[in-house]
């Protein structure tokens, strides 16, 4: 018996570790599946690709090829494009950089990454950026690079900036203005309640365990997880995040190292299709 309580706390704890080391999608074929295979990660600051949108950064660029629709193969393009270049503090040109170093380690390449410094689109805590201003920005990257997904922050902007949340209604201004075969797709990334926002690790298991459970039960409490792309971080991926994050060192104050090691976004991202003439995610 003295064995059995020795040996069951090892067995759990290992069980655990390993499901932490491992990194794990859940269909993530609703954002895969378009034609040109062409994504944009959509950002409103520096530092923004690699606190929030990490988990689905590394899985996509990890892809270098996907297959399409008749079983041939395609290669997968993850763009980067960053609407401030976050001078709220005169920062400007030293996040710019920082900027760059961070999406190496997140392996987005250049020549597929843009920063904007428009007069209209300031880092400010307070200002709401226009709709038809972001559609402008934006409508040369996506058309020039034939975007068809397009990923960014939801209507909650994950920590409630008015920058963030400003970003899906100009993408949705921008889909409305493009003609209907032109038209790429939005995602946004869902935000979460308080109460999960800072759960550490504990985050990555409980949505390995959610997606495990709704694919062995499909029942309706849990049909949703089947609806949703969900990227879940293992150990390493996280670590990168982390050095991606180390590379923004002139916002490494105390309370972002508080973040990078118990928010959520740093293991794991949900994902929402918004449809045109909704903003009710």
């Amino acid at each position: 018996m003295s064995v059995l309580r020795f040996s069951l706390p090892l067995l759990v704890i290992s069980l655990l570790v390993n499901v932490l080391l491992h990194p794990l999608t859940s269909n993530s074929d609703a954002i895969l599946s378009t034609p040109n295979k062409n994504i944009l990660l959509l950002t409103a600051h520096p530092d923004d690709e690699c606190m929030f949108f990490a988990p689905t950064v590394l899985s996509l660029t990890k892809h270098h090829h996907v297959e399409d629709g008749e079983g041939n193969e395609k290669p997968l393009n993850v763009f980067s494009l960053a609407l401030s270049v976050g001078d709220a503090e005169g920062l400007g040109d030293t996040r710019r950089e920082e900027l760059g170093k961070s999406l190496d380690v997140l392996g987005v390449q250049r020549g597929k990454r843009w920063i904007v410094d428009h007069p209209e689109l300031p880092d400010n805590m307070t200002t709401h950026w226009d709709a038809n201003i972001i559609a402008k920005v934006i409508e040369p990257y996506v058309r020039e690079h034939h975007i068809d997904t397009i990923l960014t922050f939801d209507r909650h902007g994950i920590s409630s900036h008015p920058n963030h949340f400003s970003l899906p209604a100009g993408v949705l201004q921008y889909i409305a203005n493009t003609p209907v075969e032109s038209r790429p797709r939005l995602y946004s990334l869902i935000t979460v309640p308080l109460i999960h926002k800072y759960i550490g690790p504990a985050a990555s298991l409980l949505a390995k365990f959610d997606v495990k459970i709704a694919a062995l039960f499909d029942d309706s409490t849990r049909a949703n997880i089947h609806k949703i792309p969900v990227f879940v971080s293992g150990a390493g991926d996280w670590w990168t995040a982390i050095q991606a994050m180390l590379e923004h060192k002139s916002q490494m104050v105390w309370f972002r190292w508080l973040y990078v090691a118990f928010s959520r976004y740093m293991w794991v991202n949900e994902w929402i299709e918004v449809p045109l003439g909704s903003m009710d995610v």
